[in-house]
């Protein structure tokens, strides 16, 4: 039996693609612990982990991040993200630092597990050479000789001049753009007893012992400078509750029209981006409308009266869902899209903030659908793309050819035995700390 301790940013598109990792390593008979929050703890115990609460790290909720943080809502765009960085997921690490040691003294563990934002993973395998792995949350964000920095939403080239221009904007967006924010990266290190790194922040995970990538290789740029420890895993699609109300128009998506659903996630909540102009737009056109806010009641789209053929929830499970879908209309949500290919669901994403243009342009360069780079897509945009997306097969064959793709990995049994060549054969022990 080994010891894992899971610890991602705690943030729901953070978390829950690991739980069917924790999930399946506790079914192999490990232990497992999870360090979250309070918002957490019921799901990470229905997956048979043991909670690990927050005692110096600060406890953040991802629906109120504005009232936690007052200033960020002033800021929009690449000033927001510089924002987000410094105070979401770089001054924090020093509470969760703070807190993994003290566990880590109480009681070793034998590999720690990040998403491929949380930066403590990084620090725990340099000051105890513990075995650190990480899983993707969103497209791979590595940086590559290939394809232009993250964050950016530029289209890959590989050509000679295509490598010269990648080089290009790497640096400036290291020296120029990011460049207080990877100052504020090495501060943090150097506050912890760390020496400076060469690596820069958004590459941290290059230093993993292991990268779970949740997709395929079609959906993501072609890099051949990929790392070794870079693994496609495919998609982790969440189970069905096992305690779940059908809504009392689920007969209507047995109507034989098509099925839009529309979803914005759980943290973008300002529906007057994608989710209220969308209503508007297919109000009149002879589909099926499904709409789930998330993070708020159903009331909140405040649309009233609905159109006839909208039909509006906070939640309902993708595993039922999906497959009576023909198509998604999402911000970008990666997990969303994921879950979507995985039912063979074509996508329309827009998006143009956080890692929402690169998802778009990961839908867009697969075909797997059309991607938008824009935050706050016109009504006339969204109907011809839904229109285009619908009717042209094209879009479906290469979702369909995508879940045949994805059906031929198991993302929780194969990131469990890849997390289970990490563990060493003799466990660390506390002694390491002094």
């Amino acid at each position: 039996m080994a010891r894992f301790l899971f610890a991602p940013i705690p943030f729901t598109g953070h978390v829950n693609p690991g739980l069917p990792i924790a999930q399946e390593l506790v079914r192999r008979g490990h232990e497992v612990r999870w360090y979250t929050t309070p918002r957490f703890q019921k799901a990470v115990e229905k997956v048979g982990a043991v909670y690990v609460p927050f005692r110096n790290g600060r406890v953040m909720d991802e629906e109120k991040l504005d009232e936690q943080f007052p200033d960020r809502a002033q800021l929009k765009g690449l000033d927001q993200l510089r924002y987000d960085m410094k105070n979401a997921f770089i001054d924090p690490v020093h509470g969760f630092y703070q807190d993994l040691m003290e566990e880590f003294e109480a009681e070793p563990f034998d590999v720690v597990i990040g998403d491929s934002c949380a930066a403590v993973g990084w620090l725990l395998q340099e000051r105890l050479a513990l075995p650190w792995a990480v899983y993707g949350i969103s497209v791979l964000g590595l940086s590559s000789q290939d394809t232009a920095p993250f964050g950016l939403g530029i289209m890959p080239n590989d050509s000679a001049m295509g490598r010269l221009r990648n080089r290009m904007l790497h640096w400036a967006v290291r020296n120029v753009v990011f460049k207080e924010t990877h100052a504020q990266s090495q501060a943090m290190r150097k506050a912890l007893g760390f020496e400076p790194s060469s690596r820069f922040l958004f590459d941290f995970g290059l230093d993993a012992d292991l990268y779970l990538q949740n997709s395929v290789p079609s959906f993501e740029y072609p890099m051949s400078d990929l790392p070794d420890h870079v693994k496609f895993v495919g998609s982790v699609v969440p189970e069905p509750p096992a305690e779940w109300t059908r809504p009392s128009w689920w007969s209507e998506l047995e109507s034989g029209k098509k099925v839009v659903l529309v979803t914005q996630g759980t943290i973008a909540n300002d529906y007057d981006e994608l989710i209220r102009p969308a209503i508007r737009a297919l109000a009149n056109e002879d589909v099926l409308v499904v709409v789930t806010t998330g993070s708020k009641p159903a009331e909140a789209v405040g649309i009233d009266p609905l159109p006839e053929n909208v039909r509006v929830e906070r939640f309902v499970p993708y595993a039922h869902l999906m497959p009576k879908v023909n198509l998604l209309l999402t911000n970008g949500g990666y997990g969303s899209v994921q879950i979507a290919l995985s039912h063979g669901v074509p996508v329309v994403a827009f998006g143009a903030s956080e890692d929402k243009p690169e998802i778009a342009n990961r839908v867009q360069w697969s075909g797997v659908g059309i991607g938008v780079k824009s935050k706050t897509p016109t009504e006339a945009q969204i109907k011809e793309a839904v229109s285009n997306v619908l009717y042209d097969p094209m879009f479906r064959g290469r979702a369909l050819k995508m879940s045949r793709e994805l059906a031929q990995h198991d993302a929780p049994r194969q990131s469990a035995e890849l997390l289970e060549g990490l563990v060493p054969a003799r466990a660390p022990q506390a002694a390491m700390l002094v």
